[in-house]
């Protein structure tokens, strides 16, 4: 087959192709490939069911007749391991029952023999575009149900500058990314971040919490399962896996990853291999692994509780995130970004903060880090009745936790005027060696002064 005309640009396709006369398998393979799309032919529907479990097909052409088969009963089978499979049935016996049936048994679509390469190029533009859409809306379907509003990537904090732009680098790549920090800095948002930047950032993005399910739940959500194979499995499930086929998969808190599906994910990064729940056909997938954590892995590998050999696996690139009161001179534009995204979520208007809020937001230490202030940025939105969220608005456990706002003069020790004053400064500069060329000391002393005061 000759190309016709300009091509319209489509995203590469995994194509499978179901004939049993080998020149139209080798026509339709050549048609596809000159097009940088991946190809599959077989002959039978045996060997149709085989590559379907072992790849994630887009699209698959299957002839009705081969040899002593049906290719309709094929139809069937295929859709219920993929049933985002697009499938368009070929005969050369063409007729408006077979056209019917096919449709009945979710054919996508239907095209007698013999087709010219313009026809072909049309079914497969349209099932293309179908494919990408689906994936699309899915993206955007997650997008909607997220909770968090997007943190800045702008930062005053050096080493947080690293992280962004060490997140770029890695992006291009698709090596494994561990990302380590305290709980709520932001880890989630930084493995957004990097596939939104890759060249799979049109396939899905998953995330799965390895706490959250217990063992045979969390290896179902991650592998997929199959009909029966435990107690409340009445239908198949594909898994995380194969939905994001192309994409990339985040595991967060990989330290709570149960023993036995360690090695099972050891397995599928190191072959891209892997098995459903009572399944025992092996399947491949094309999926990067992003993982966090917010634990010592080097102790749980000591331990035993964590294999070193995923531990290697995983460490490839290791990207650590800074505490929020690391970073606080960039508290108050990830507030301001919050604040914006609860005033559309709530139908409100509000317009900032007041200054004293914006004082306390610096000066407090912020253990549960951006999650803790995404929190308080929601709250007071919700309770705010005016123009501006004021301090009457912010959890008391904040204002205990606070110095009380001094003033030269005031009956206070000098101690206490240096602590508040180093930890002022500190908050409003950013970097350490800034802060010691503002208060005119040299860095080691105020190493120790911070070690004095517990900053």
């Amino acid at each position: 087959m000759k190309s016709e005309g300009k091509e319209m640009s489509t995203a590469t396709m995994n194509v499978l192709i179901v004939d049993d006369e080998s020149n139209i398998r080798k026509t339709m393979m050549m048609f596809f490939e000159i097009r940088n799309h991946k190809v599959t032919t077989v002959s039978n529907i045996q060997d149709a069911l085989t590559e379907a479990r072992l790849q994630i097909f887009d699209i698959a052409f299957v002839d009705i007749r081969l040899g002593l088969e049906s290719g309709l009963d094929l139809v069937s089978s295929l859709l219920a391991q993929s049933p985002w499979l697009k499938i368009v049935v070929i005969t050369a016996f063409a007729s408006v029952d077979t056209a019917v049936e096919a449709m009945k048994r979710g054919a996508a679509d239907y095209l007698p023999k013999p087709f010219m390469p313009g026809q072909l190029k049309l079914v497969l533009e349209r099932l293309a575009s179908i494919r990408m859409l689906e994936q699309r809306i899915t993206l955007l379907q997650d997008d909607l149900n997220r909770k968090d509003p997007d943190a800045s990537l702008r930062s005053s904090y050096p080493p947080m500058q690293r992280v962004i732009e060490l997140s770029r680098q890695v992006s291009a790549s698709d090596a494994v990314v561990m990302l380590r920090g305290p709980s709520g800095t932001g880890k989630t948002m930084i493995a957004r971040f990097i596939h939104s930047w890759s060249h799979r950032s049109d396939k899905p993005f998953g995330v799965i919490s390895c706490p959250s399910l217990n063992q045979e739940l969390l290896e179902s959500e991650l592998f997929g399962h199959v009909k029966g194979a435990f107690t409340g499995a009445l239908r198949d499930n594909p898994g995380r896996v194969a939905s994001c086929e192309g994409g990339t998969l985040f595991l967060d808190e990989i330290g709570e990853l149960p023993l036995p599906i360690q090695s099972k994910l050891l397995r599928f990064i190191q072959e891209r291999e892997y098995e459903r729940v009572g399944d025992q056909h092996t399947r491949k997938a094309n999926v990067r692994i992003i993982a966090a954590t917010n634990v010592d892995l080097e102790s749980a590998v000591a331990s035993g509780r964590f294999r070193e050999d995923l531990y290697y696996r995983l460490n490839v690139i290791q990207i650590t995130l800074p505490s929020l009161a690391e970073r606080s001179g960039d508290v108050e534009e990830i507030a301001g970004n919050m604040l914006a995204f609860f005033n559309a979520q709530n139908h409100k208007a509000i317009q900032g903060f007041s200054p004293e809020v914006l004082r306390i937001f610096r000066d407090y230490g912020w253990p549960g880090n951006i999650r803790e202030l995404r929190n308080v940025v929601e709250r007071a939105v919700i309770l705010c009745t005016t123009a501006v969220i004021g301090e009457e608005l912010l959890p008391e456990t904040i204002a205990s936790t606070l110095p009380p706002q001094i003033k030269i003069g005031d009956r206070i020790t000098l101690e206490t005027l240096e602590e508040l004053h180093i930890r002022r400064v500190l908050a409003s500069t950013s970097s350490v060696q800034e802060s010691a060329e503002v208060l005119g000391i040299d860095k080691a002393t105020l190493w120790r002064k911070r070690k004095q005061f517990g900053l």
